[in-house]
């Protein structure tokens, strides 16, 4: 084998072994607030860095980051939660002139295949509601979660008043 294909070949697999990969990204309403959820693959130990930022009139604004430094207007209302292969932005009091287009973008330490970067459209009058336990239920199957509540079946008493 050529040498220089045997170090292609390594440098590709080591790339796919680190990289953090973005699977979705969407967005909510709780209350007033917009809520963010960027769940990612997780294929390492290495630490993570994350921004979300917001593009309008064709202008990228930080909200909140790791990676750069955040605009003064978001913040003090927005913050960030990272679980187990989620990170969420949280930003207070949203209204019209927060809408655009939103991005995650999330890059590991020692991480050869550069950022990950994944974009939604977030206008205020089309966005759901979040769930009140959708944390809970995106990270626990639905299998898990019916196992877990038959002990709480069994301690009701179904006998009829």
């Amino acid at each position: 084998m050529n040498p220089t294909v045997g170090i292609a070949v390594i440098l590709t697999v080591l790339q796919a072994a680190n990289c953090q990969m973005i699977k979705d990204l969407s967005a909510c309403l709780l209350g007033q607030n917009l809520r963010v959820d960027c769940r990612y693959e997780n294929k390492t130990d290495n630490p993570l860095t994350y921004e979300f930022s917001i593009t309008k009139d064709n202008r990228k604004h930080v909200i909140h980051s790791t990676i750069s430094v955040s605009e003064n207007i978001y913040r003090s209302r927005a913050n960030v939660t990272m679980h187990k292969n989620l990170v969420c932005l949280h930003l207070q009091s949203f209204t019209t002139s927060d809408e655009g287009i939103y991005m995650c973008e999330l890059k590991a330490t020692n991480d050869y295949t550069g950022n990950q970067i994944k974009n939604i459209t977030v206008i205020k009058d089309k966005l759901e509601k979040c769930a009140g336990f959708s944390l809970l239920i995106q990270n626990t199957s639905w299998l898990l979660l019916l196992l877990l509540s038959l002990p709480l079946l069994q301690a009701v008493d179904f006998v009829s008043l």
